[in-house]
């Protein structure tokens, strides 16, 4: 099925509750009943400012690429399409989760595609000298092209992915229970009976709604007409 076109927000800072990169990536849009609303993707340099929160690029990496998209800004534009064709495909990946169905066809596209690249970039190398140097390894894992190559925060995003998937977290992968909301997230409560993404928006926000809902069914029980 093709995914509605969003609507756009380009102002909208961004929130990091999922509890893990791959579910804040899918939460950059508001997965609502009429399609995708308040869609924060508006360009490159939106998408670079979510990576930074999510931590998935270093800020030596983040000068590089934003001079990277000055120079080829057509392409960067391109990646910003990808971005949220990988976004769809990981909200099916984690919609089909949490009602306890298969995945076989969306992991099969996140292999061939996304993870597969991302692993083709994946290596090991040398950590640059600085005050540091003499504590732990000397040698990194990561994508040696992260400041380079304008695809390389989507790697991160489908690593991220890859690593959440095959975890015992998968399991606790859940659907914010607010109106129009649609977000997901890790529940690591003590209890694992989170139900919202945040408990002062979507909470308050369906709390508030039950209680409007109590009232008017109040009135109309007691003969007055609902608001």
């Amino acid at each position: 099925m093709k995914t509605p076109q969003p609507r756009f927000d380009p102002a909208t800072r961004y929130r990091y509750v999922g509890g893990d990169p791959a579910t804040d990536f899918v939460n950059t849009v508001d997965w609502t009943e009429r399609g995708l609303e308040n869609d924060r993707f508006t360009s490159y340099g939106r998408l670079l400012e979510w990576a930074e929160g999510a931590g998935i690029v270093e800020p030596a990496e983040l000068e590089g690429l934003r001079k990277a998209a000055a120079r080829d800004g057509y392409a960067a534009e391109q990646f910003v399409r990808d971005a949220a064709e990988l976004r769809d495909l990981l909200e099916r990946i984690f919609s089909r989760l949490v009602r306890g169905k298969r995945v076989d066809d969306e992991l099969s596209e996140l292999n061939r595609g996304w993870l597969r690249h991302a692993l083709t970039e994946l290596a090991l190398f040398q950590r640059e000298h600085d005050a540091g140097a003499g504590r732990g390894s000397p040698l990194a894992l990561g994508w040696p092209r992260a400041g380079e190559a304008l695809e390389s925060p989507l790697w991160s995003v489908a690593w991220s992915a890859a690593r959440l998937l095959a975890s015992d977290d998968v399991a606790r992968i859940r659907r914010c229970g607010g109106i129009d909301c649609g977000w997901y997230y890790v529940d690591r409560s003590r209890n694992g009976l989170r139900r919202w993404c945040e408990m002062e928006t979507c909470g308050t926000l369906m709390k508030t709604h039950r209680r409007a809902q109590r009232n008017a069914h109040g009135r109309a029980d007691a003969g007055g007409q609902p608001d």
